[in-house]
């Protein structure tokens, strides 16, 4: 509840005798700080937000929100070791909390080093109850290094590092190693005495690892070494998604050479996931799974980051953000072979999905191997998409970026791509060669370097000044199917490299953006709509003209009929920016017959396959107009074709294409009657970038008996390449 000076509720006698008991005590000795130390608590979705829990005489207690404001939010997010408060929440937003209510009316003026030298009713009085339970939402970003909390002291240590082992100093990642906290300055050990295999997987998770294995080093390789150790151990619990949330453990005696005689320098080995290993090792095939994968992030800018599907009787949908938590989104980042989460993302951030909500009121334990073992609610009543829940992973330092840059452009997210490559025995900075240079390769890029999607490909670069160094070509004949990891990843040339225009002004070069569209298809609206017309020639020059005739019908008497599948299509915007055409309006194509502009050359597919995948019939619509025919409620219509204005699909807005548009069909005059399968592709020559292509394929089933057609099945799925049919 929020509180006004006039509605503010004022302490009762008894409140005011104690508070004036605190008081006096405080006037007594002025110098007195009541000893308190601060956690973040309940349904949290970050592990910067929270509610604020306050510890004093060895009770966890909460704090009341009565006269709460963001300068009492920024005193205890800087007690808890974060840099501010972004905001902060009354009315236990996350959750009641329970036993004391520590702290009530607090008034800080914001620059208290602690909440204890706030202005309060004094330490436990308070006339609150735990509906009134303040949170706190801190800055992402932490003060350097982590504040270790135990039940009587709070220990700031400057860093944390796993410290390779000499076996994997040059080893990328590093999976083994030492774990060493930086304490005045100097690195030192852990003893290992009180050391868990849950305090190694909380480590392995948050530098990106989604496992750890025992290690077992010979004690006379320990005994050679010389140790320095901190005077701390770890306390976690194995849930934690980052070591801030862990607890400081027994303080361990120093005792020079005789310090940790019961044990040795703690040394963790983490167990990769599946795209940052050389191979599946037998580790990650024990704990992992290495079949169908039930759960996929899809709509993420880079790598470890995305909105969560779930496969459920063989189509994908997507989460409800109702009680999404940190130990749900920790849970789906291991078991796609990341490490613990470092946020779990509600409200469609990362895009909405498409297809059923599969499941609601996620709650795991933090321990299950997927997704699907923790409890949910199947019931999605009243969840759209635009609840849709989404993670971002902790993943291993890879170093991609120490072999890929970008260069000459006017900002940090475009550039002429410089690869370092190895040439004549030695490491050199050099161009892409550019023949084939697309959106996919582009898209690795990005992905690459950290800088979201790809906006465009350049084959000419002529206007970037790259570095003179880097003006020869030492890679080329590069495609990319857009999931790399890295450029080299992708196909290229090996030593013998061949690039005819060479590099300079024909270097491959990029532009990226944080945010991305992506255009999806209506399958309930063409199964709905689909028909067969049978039409004249003479009613046909201008789809004649532009191609969306078969063949055959080159030649064919102006009297004679054509039978057309006709259907509508909707297609949706559901990005995070709007579809534009590649070409600026200067480029576009005038078209007499309908006149007007075709902005995309060809913007859909359309194919008729035969049920072992050989094509029947094809057609193909160019982007006639991209306007926005309808938006949802609150989004203004950006693009319309009238008097030949800007064409698009804004972000929430969808296209409509109505069946009795010329060369919305395919022309299926010499098709026989049969069982088929229909595809629709959006963008299929990925003109323009999108966050997921996966989605811009539509399948259905059809049935043709020379006389009328029933279409069926319609899903969205992937493109056929293969002899099969995936429902």
């Amino acid at each position: 509840m929020l509180h006004t000076l006039s509605s503010r509720r004022l302490p009762s006698a008894p409140l005011l005798l104690l508070a004036w008991w605190a008081l006096s005590l405080a006037q007594a000795d002025p110098n007195a700080t009541p000893t308190i130390q601060l956690r973040l608590a309940g349904d949290k979705r970050k592990h910067y937000e929270g509610r604020l829990e306050v510890y004093h005489s060895g009770e966890w207690g909460t704090v009341c929100d009565d006269d709460f404001t963001i300068y009492a939010a920024r005193v205890a997010c800087r007690e808890l070791g974060y840099l501010d408060a972004e905001a902060w929440t009354p009315s236990a937003k996350y959750g009641q909390g329970q036993g004391r209510i520590w702290m009530d009316n607090v008034n800080c003026q914001g620059n208290e080093k602690s909440l204890a030298l706030c202005n309060s009713n004094g330490l436990g009085v308070s006339d609150c109850k735990h509906s009134e339970d303040v949170g706190v939402v801190c800055t992402q970003k932490r003060m350097p290094g982590f504040k270790f909390v135990s039940n009587d002291m709070t220990v700031q240590v400057e860093d944390v590092r796993i410290r390779a082992t000499y076996s994997q100093r040059k080893r990328v990642p590093v999976t083994e190693g030492f774990v060493e906290v930086k304490d005045g300055g100097k690195w030192r050990q852990i003893c290992s005495q009180d050391w868990t295999p849950l305090n190694s997987r909380v480590i392995c998770g948050m530098y990106g690892f989604p496992g750890e294995k025992g290690y077992n080093a010979p004690t006379s390789w320990f005994k050679r070494r010389k140790k320095n150790y901190w005077g701390f151990g770890v306390n976690c619990t194995g849930t934690e998604a980052d070591l801030s949330d862990c607890k400081l453990g027994r303080q361990v005696e120093l005792k020079g050479n005789g310090t940790c005689e019961q044990g040795m320098p703690v040394v963790i080995s983490c167990v990769p996931g599946r795209a940052f290993a050389p191979t599946v090792s037998a580790g990650f095939r024990k704990a992992y799974r290495v079949e169908q994968p039930l759960v996929r992030l899809r709509g993420g800018a880079v790598i470890g980051e995305g909105r969560v599907e779930v496969l459920k009787n063989g189509l994908w949908g997507t989460v409800c953000d109702d009680n999404w938590d940190m130990k749900a989104a920790t849970v789906v980042c291991r078991e796609l072979g990341f490490g613990s989460a470092k946020e779990a993302l509600t409200g469609a951030r990362l895009g909405q999905g498409i297809g059923p909500v599969h499941m609601n009121e996620v709650q795991c334990s933090g321990f299950e191997k997927s997704l699907t073992e923790c409890a949910f609610n199947s019931e999605a009543t009243g969840c759209g998409h635009e609840e849709d829940a989404a993670v971002k992973c902790n993943i291993p330092a890879m170093g991609f970026n120490s072999r890929l840059r970008l260069s000459g452009g006017r900002n940090p997210y475009e550039g002429r791509v410089e690869v370092l490559a190895e040439r004549n025995g030695s490491l050199t900075w050099g161009a892409v060669c550019s023949d084939s240079w697309g959106t996919m390769e582009a898209m690795v890029v990005c992905r690459q370097l950290g800088l979201g999607f790809a906006d465009n490909a350049f084959q000419e670069t002529w206007y970037w000044q790259g570095e003179p160094s880097a003006e020869a070509v030492v890679m080329s004949g590069v495609r990319c199917s857009g999931t790399e990891l890295t450029l080299d990843q992708c196909l290229h040339h090996g030593k013998h490299l061949n690039c005819p225009k060479g590099g300079g002004r024909f270097a491959a070069g990029v532009s990226c953006t944080q945010a991305a569209p992506d255009l999806v298809l209506n399958a309930q609206a063409v199964e709905q709509t689909t028909y067969l017309e049978d039409r004249p020639m003479y009613a046909l020059q201008c789809a004649q003209e532009e191609h969306c005739l078969s063949s055959s019908a080159t030649g064919a008497s102006s009297t004679s009929y054509r039978r057309l599948l006709r259907f509508s299509s909707q297609i949706h915007n559901n990005g995070r920016s709007d579809f534009r055409p590649r070409s600026g309006h200067q480029s576009w194509i005038w078209h007499e017959c309908h006149r007007h502009y075709h902005s995309m050359e060809v913007f859909t597919h359309y194919d008729l396959f035969s049920l072992n995948g050989t094509k029947i019939a094809e057609g193909h619509k160019a982007s006639f107009c991209l306007e926005d025919s309808h938006c949802e409620e609150g989004i203004q219509k950006k693009f319309e074709c009238a008097n030949f204005g800007a064409q698009g699909i804004t972000t929430g807005c969808w296209d409509t294409y109505r069946h009795d548009i010329d060369c919305q069909w395919i022309d299926v005059t010499d098709v026989k009657p049969g069982d088929y399968i229909f595809q629709v592709v959006i963008n299929p020559n990925f003109e323009v970038a999108e966050s997921d292509y996966s989605n811009n394929i539509m399948k259905c089933r059809c049935r043709y008996d020379g006389n009328r057609i029933w279409m069926y099945n319609c899903h969205i799925g992937m493109i056929i390449t293969l002899q099969t049919f995936f429902i």
